[in-house]
């Protein structure tokens, strides 16, 4: 495994003028040997252009890339001794399941017992060890897939492996169960893992720090926790989460924080020193942390139900506060709610986020 070093940006425009131009902007960060890592973000952010840059596919435009310490900027995938997954199953439909899993051991001289030992093992790992003597051909798509996450496993001595959305195409069921297969192989080899995704859910269960990108930028890196409880950015709060975070314009004002019109008391000394002179800013809470209450507790809000959904687990309020839309996770005492009522929730807690100019105010 390796460490690996970032310090680059990419365009594909010829003479990038403007951050619009770049598919990456510049970017610099370490993937620790041995670590398990997510680039999560919608479509078009720039994560596969990242992961491309780091495999050797792409060259890119400005940087430069280092594994433990040796420049690899110029090198060939092959050169970097990477193995790679993608989002669509890669397998030989000739072969066994066997001699897929083999193959890249056989093209490196590996001896047959040691080729039949890791094929068993990760063949045993991926719950295929009833199916190894059965050509490609006539196995699933999920079953294909998982074929491909062995050829990328089956390697021990690779710089690292890298995962571009690998779990697209397989069930919902599997999906769950291969994340934890991956997380144990992770756990047991200390493979330096880094995973492309769009889903949270992939990201926030598998890896160790995950990366948010939005529009060819890295916008905060950090656990699930991190993520959670302190995004860095509206961008990680609207993104994480489900639903994402609820944003009202907010501001110290007249010696008092005012939450849209609403005077909102209960502002600690050391908040209210941040905010005397931040200027308009946005309050960040998250659904999970709004609960209901009366208008005689501090940090309270009015807000007007729109509707309310049982979701099962939890009551869902869909709610306006001033013209901005509001949700809050609540308990199954709330499904009475009508709509058109006002109501209370206490916006002030300790997960409470303050953003200016989008960015946290730490």
């Amino acid at each position: 495994m390796a460490q690996i070093e970032l310090d680059l940006s990419h365009s594909y425009v010829a003479h990038p003028q403007a951050d619009e131009d770049y598919a990456l902007l510049p970017l610099k960060f370490t993937f620790r040997d041995g670590g398990a890592y997510a680039l999560l973000g919608p479509s078009g952010c720039g994560k596969t252009t990242l992961l491309n840059c780091v495999s050797g596919l792409l060259h890119p435009s400005h940087g430069r890339i280092l594994f433990d310490g040796q420049d690899v900027t110029g090198k060939t995938p092959q050169a970097r001794n990477i193995a790679q997954v993608f989002q669509f199953p890669v397998v030989y439909d000739t072969m066994t399941v066997a001699e897929n899993l083999a193959f890249p051991l056989r093209n490196r001289g590996v001896p047959p017992e040691r080729i039949r030992e890791r094929v068993g093992r990760i063949a045993e790992m991926l719950e295929m060890s009833h199916v190894l003597d059965r050509r490609a051909s006539g196995l699933t798509a999920d079953a294909k897939q998982k074929i491909s996450l062995g050829r990328g496993l089956v390697r021990n001595d690779v710089s690292a492996i890298l995962f571009d959305e690998p779990l697209t195409v397989i069930d919902p069921q599997l999906k769950w169960e291969l994340r934890r297969k991956l997380k144990e192989i992770h756990h047991e080899f200390k493979l330096t893992l880094i995973y492309v995704t769009h889903d949270q859910t992939e990201a926030l269960t598998f890896a160790d720090q995950v990366m948010v990108m939005a529009r060819g930028r890295a916008v905060q890196v950090g656990s699930a926790d991190d993520l959670f409880e302190r995004p860095a950015h509206t961008f990680v709060g609207h993104f994480i989460g489900s639903p994402g975070m609820n944003f009202l314009p907010a501001e110290w004002r007249d010696g008092a924080l005012r939450v849209g019109q609403c005077r909102v008391d209960g502002v600690s000394d050391a908040l209210a020193a941040k905010l005397a002179h931040a200027g308009p800013v946005k309050l960040g809470v998250r659904p999970e942390y709004l609960r209901l209450t009366d208008a005689r507790t501090p940090g309270a809000i009015p807000v007007r139900v729109d509707r309310v959904q049982d979701v099962g687990t939890y009551t869902l309020l869909v709610a306006d506060f001033e013209g901005t839309p509001l949700r809050a996770r609540l308990g199954a005492d709330a499904a009475a709610m009508a709509a058109g009522a006002t109501v209370w929730l206490s916006a002030l807690n300790p997960h409470t986020c303050f953003y200016r100019d989008e960015e946290l105010i730490q």
